[in-house]
């Protein structure tokens, strides 16, 4: 009997660093969103008429939102879903105070993340560029 040969694994898509570090904030950003769900349920600051559970489903969704955003970063658009995400987490602290912190933090690693990561992969590019077009001889 001859063993079936198993099949090659499937090459990973390479990610940039813009991809990389952005889904690595939205990863851990959407934990504290969540938890800052949580808080706007907790302390009951909905305006009169809204249920306070509906603070736990907010926090839930824009918390789902992070997570599949950062699954979607190779596309340009993505990054400009994750800029508004960042608007809604700061808006939220409109409820509570201490969201602005939250924002204004997770805001700055996203703006890092994203344009420095971005730079990073213009210049890898180009030194990718480069290499391919040197002379593997070196004459």
């Amino acid at each position: 009997m001859t063993e079936a040969a198993a099949p090659a694994p499937r090459a990973r898509r390479p990610r940039g660093a813009a991809e990389s570090l952005g889904s690595i904030v939205l990863v851990f950003e959407s934990v504290i969103v969540f938890l800052g769900g949580l808080v706007v349920y907790g302390l009951k600051v909905l305006p009169t008429g809204i249920a306070p559970w509906w603070g736990i489903v907010a926090g839930a969704v824009i918390a789902v939102l992070m997570l599949v955003t950062s699954g979607l970063l190779r596309y340009r658009w993505a990054i400009g879903l994750g800029w508004v995400l960042q608007v809604v987490v700061a808006l939220g602290g409109l409820l509570v105070p201490a969201l602005i912190l939250i924002a204004l933090i997770f805001g700055a690693m996203w703006g890092y993340a994203t344009i420095k990561g971005a730079a990073l992969d213009r210049r890898n590019a180009r030194l990718a560029a480069e290499a391919a077009g040197a002379d593997p001889t070196g004459d």
